[in-house]
């Protein structure tokens, strides 16, 4: 350990008890910790940079961690933990603690956050020495990158002290992946090399990590795995070893989601510990509590997905996803004693685990569905996620407020020659477009302004994902190598004009592109890290910068995480990949990425986000090079993802269970956007609610005679509804209108197939579905522009038309409303009191207050707290007339939105999945 580290050490131990020091209090212990190492070592000469230690220490005691929310079902769960805890020799996790706060830097204010929440995760496990059968399931959903290992790790630190005996950690289907795993336990939990030691042994020369920290008494705990290449589990080398599940001492195992593994796996725990069950005559293992952790739980646990194909479309029997999910199940079902918890970003795809009448069968037990609890994990205030990259729009119908995107976005659109969207697997690269040879250049710039602010023995990363098939990520490689040693030799050689032209390339880029950028996140992120760096000062080191980056090809196996453990004083590597890069792996230090894989499912999509993560010191030198196509899907899932989060906070609030959240996401109309056809065989029968949501046309047609029919169905409407009942605003408003003129008004009107969100055929059924009892009586609003320019008569009202942008390319057949809205917020209350208006207001503020925002003076509605106050008899139909100048038309383009009101008794209806669309939309088999 050098002097830096030694000093930092002392003064974080110094401000122990301080939980937001001052930076003076900061400067004051830092010059005490650097007073205390030269006393303690005279004999030298003590070099300590203080100013970059005040400027790390201020940083991590800036950071804060919020509270996890919590959906729970408490059936057949005793709790246990509040009376226990005086009990418990908390030996692991007070050292894994330590580790973290000692070795790690982690500021005592996260690691109390982090105490927190793994209490709540453990305290919905049962108490391990509870007797009798239990089986406990749960997930806990975190952001992508955003440190659910340390979470898990800590929470396998306190499962052990409590007396969970047996710790199995399903890691990925890739050895990378498996092997990164392993090495993070083997830190934190194990406190020791796996490699050379798999049971535990009192030699020094194996401990790393946590193993390092003095404790009073050894800690013991053995593993059947390695951080090997070939360390999964092995029947043979478990039984060499002597581990035995359920002995006096703790024994974890990290292994691959494979089919053999885990069959293997089940065989040896049934012969080592497994009993004859009396009344099954099935082998059980009993007095063993066993604890799965499953990383990534929605990928290869779930029983939805098809069989994942090679680049040759033949299904990898090893990876047989039914076979996996099939397994997991038949292991929680062998032990009397188990509790299985779900680690993921990206839960769509576990909460679509829908009922199977066949899932208690004797065979595999129940199904994956954390039917115990669902925690929701807080982001720490550091965190860069995708809010913070895509940024959101401002959007009080579904209770989203703007939060700027960083401006670290470099789109690319010179990619189609050199990588073609739909390329084949023999596809040979033409020269390397501008925008990847500036993304490499970018890189270099990144790593010599590092050095300059001090990071010169950290890790960096730069990612390359541009294709699925191994032989094109071969040619990447070799391209990007060549690039990169062109560009060392001419830094090297000064080569005459050559290298002053170079020089000038980088230059030109630090000023136009790294100085703004610099400036303008200093101004939106608060982290004393982040210092101004100028071109002097980066310009000697472009050579030095450049000469220790390496190109590396990922391609699955453990080398590609032992790289960085071995490179002490930092690994600089340019990463090419493809779906090995997609999920889990983490590329240390990212801070350039270039990605043009398109995939449009959802979960896919935000796994690959490899730049979401921790950039501390460096967020504003980090970059994404992307295509608009994927900017703008990514724009679509951000918002998706925090409406699925404000879903599950809202229902925690309302103190629901898991299977109730699970029915209502399910059951949303979103749900016929973030499902495709991999998570459910066609025909599979789905139910779905509008309760307490919006049904608009975001997508309309072009077509002049559809646009005239729908026109002429309005009209027919507003004819027979009479005279309007009251104007407000220079909005025509109908009051008390029967269910039966609103549902002819939708079978006669024809949405755009590709608006899902706007199905007539499925809006009709669901409103039929409520009759007699709900949705009796309607409001139909017949909105007007009083500042527009152009204006029309529909049955016999002036209407000024309503101005919204297309999105959609001229070529297009859709006419695609820009941000997704049609919606005027304020329009959306046009049937509700002014009283109700009022408390809708009111409790907008009051919610904003709760989650700690100022106040605002805005005077726009919640829309889902709008919807939760109007009657469930009521529903709401606005009608908006485009102007078609837009569109380059002489028609009105109508539109529509309809506000359905929250019910506690709404009837679903039922629809089919059809996968032609899904086909044809994300190219999805």
């Amino acid at each position: 350990m050098n002097d830096y580290d030694r000093t930092r050490q002392v003064a974080q131990v110094l401000l122990k008890g301080e939980q937001t020091p001052t930076r003076q209090i900061i400067q004051e212990k830092v010059k005490i910790a650097v007073d205390s190492i030269r006393t303690s070592q005279p004999d030298r000469v003590v070099e300590v940079d203080e100013e970059k230690l005040v400027r790390e220490l201020e940083s991590l005691f800036n950071i804060w961690m919020g509270l996890g929310t919590v959906l729970e079902n408490k059936e057949g769960h005793i709790p246990w933990l509040a009376d226990r805890n005086s009990e418990i020799n908390w030996d692991f996790w007070n050292r894994y603690v330590r580790y973290l706060e000692e070795e790690k830097g982690w500021a005592p204010a996260t690691t109390k956050g982090l105490d927190q929440l793994t209490d709540s995760i453990l305290e919905r496990l049962e108490y391990p020495l509870r007797s009798g059968d239990w089986d406990r399931r749960g997930m806990v959903v975190g952001q992508v990158q955003s440190g659910k290992t340390a979470n898990y790790t800590a929470l396998i630190c306190k499962a052990v002290d409590a007396g969970y005996k047996l710790i199995i950690v399903l890691a990925g289907i890739q050895n990378s992946l498996r092997s990164q795993t392993q090495i993070r336990l083997d830190e934190g939990f194990l406190g020791r090399d796996s490699q050379v030691n798999r049971a535990f042994d009192r030699g020094q020369n194996s401990l790393m990590g946590a193993g390092k920290i003095l404790t009073e008494k050894l800690l013991i705990a053995h593993s059947a795995t390695s951080s090997a290449e070939k360390g999964d589990f092995n029947q043979r080398v478990a039984n060499q070893n002597g581990t035995i599940p359920g002995g006096a001492d703790p024994v974890l195992l990290v292994v691959k989601k494979n089919k053999s593994v885990l069959t293997n796996l089940l065989k040896w725990a049934l012969n080592v510990r497994g009993i004859v069950n009396e009344e099954s005559g099935k082998r059980i293992v009993r007095r063993v509590p066993l604890l799965v952790i499953d990383d990534e739980a929605d990928n290869a646990s779930i029983n939805t997905n098809p069989p994942l194909l090679d680049e040759n479309g033949r299904v990898q029997e090893e990876y047989d996803v039914s076979a996996i999910n099939g397994l997991i199940r038949k292991l929680l079902q062998s032990f009397e004693k188990s509790a299985y918890v779900g680690y993921t970003a990206t839960p769509f795809a576990n909460i679509f685990i829908y009922p199977d009448p066949n899932q208690k069968n004797q065979e595999f037990g129940d199904d994956l569905f954390p039917r115990s609890f669902i925690i929701n994990l807080p982001a720490p205030s550091n965190y860069i996620g995708p809010v913070q990259v895509f940024g959101l729009d401002t959007d009080p119908a579904i209770g989203f407020e703007a939060s700027e995107a960083l401006p670290i976005i470099r789109p690319v659109d010179d990619q189609r020659e050199w990588m073609p969207d739909k390329h084949k697997k023999d596809h040979v690269p033409g020269e390397l477009p501008g925008s990847l040879k500036e993304a490499i250049r970018a890189f270099i710039l990144c790593c010599a302004a590092r050095i300059v602010r001090g990071q010169e023995n950290e890790h960096n990363s730069m990612l390359v994902h541009v294709a699925r098939f191994t032989a094109v990520q071969s040619e990447v490689a070799k391209q990007v190598k060549d690039e990169l040693t062109s560009l060392k030799q001419r830094l090297r050689s000064g080569d005459g004009k050559a290298t002053g032209k170079l020089e000038e390339e980088f230059e030109q880029l630090w000023k136009d592109d790294f100085v703004p950028t610099t400036s303008s996140i200093l101004s939106s992120i608060a982290d004393p890290q982040l210092t101004p760096v100028s071109w002097e000062e980066i310009r000697p080191l472009l050579h030095h910068a450049a000469s220790k980056i390496q190109v590396k090809k990922i391609n699955g196996t453990a080398k590609d995480v032992l790289d960085y453990w071995e490179h002490k004083n930092g690994l600089s590597v340019i990463a090419i990949g493809g779906d090995k890069l997609s999920r889990g792996l983490t590329l240390e230090g990212l801070s350039v990425s270039y990605y043009l894989r398109a995939s449009k499912m959802y979960d896919t999509l935000m796994q690959m986000g490899r730049w979401f993560g921790y950039r501390p010191g460096y967020i504003d030198l980090c970059r994404l090079y992307t295509t608009d196509e994927l900017i703008e899907w990514y724009e679509h899932i951000t918002v998706a993802s925090e409406e699925l989060r404000q879903e599950f906070d809202y229902m925690a609030d309302a103190g629901a269970t898991p299977d109730e959240f699970g029915l209502k996401v399910r059951t949303h109309p979103q749900d016929l956007v973030i499902t495709g056809a991999n998570k459910m065989k066609t025909g599979t029968v789905m139910r779905l609610s509008y309760t307490r949501t919006l049904s608009e046309t975001t997508i309309l047609h072009k077509d002049e005679n559809i646009n005239l029919k729908n026109l002429e169905v309005t009209e027919e409407l507003l004819r027979s509804l009479g005279s309007y009942t009251r104007q407000e605003k220079h909005n025509y408003i109908w009051e008390q209108v029967p269910p039966e003129k609103v549902i002819n008004f939708l079978l006669g009107y024809q949405s755009h197939d590709n608006c899902r969100l706007a199905n007539t055929s499925l809006l009709v059924k669901y409103i039929k579905a409520q009759l007699p009892h709900e949705l009796i009586s309607w409001t139909v609003v017949l909105i007007s522009n009083n500042r527009a320019k152009n204006k029309i008569n529909i049955a016999g009202n002036e209407v000024g038309l309503t101005l919204r942008k297309d999105a959609s390319p001229e070529s297009s057949q859709e006419y695609r409303l820009i941000k997704s809205r049609l919606l005027s917020p304020t329009d959306e209350w046009l049937d509700l009191s002014e009283e109700t208006r009022n408390e809708i207001l009111e409790i907008t503020q009051q919610r904003r207050a709760e989650a700690g925002k100022p106040p605002s003076s805005s005077n726009t509605p919640d829309g889902k707290i709008l919807r939760s106050k109007r009657s469930p008899k009521n529903g709401l139909l606005l009608l908006y007339s485009l102007d078609p100048q837009e569109i380059n038309s002489e028609i009105p383009v109508i539109g529509f939105v309809i506000s359905f009101p929250d019910s506690k008794k709404a009837q679903m209806v039922e629809y089919k999945v059809n996968n032609v669309y899904w086909q044809e939309e994300f190219g999805q088999p």
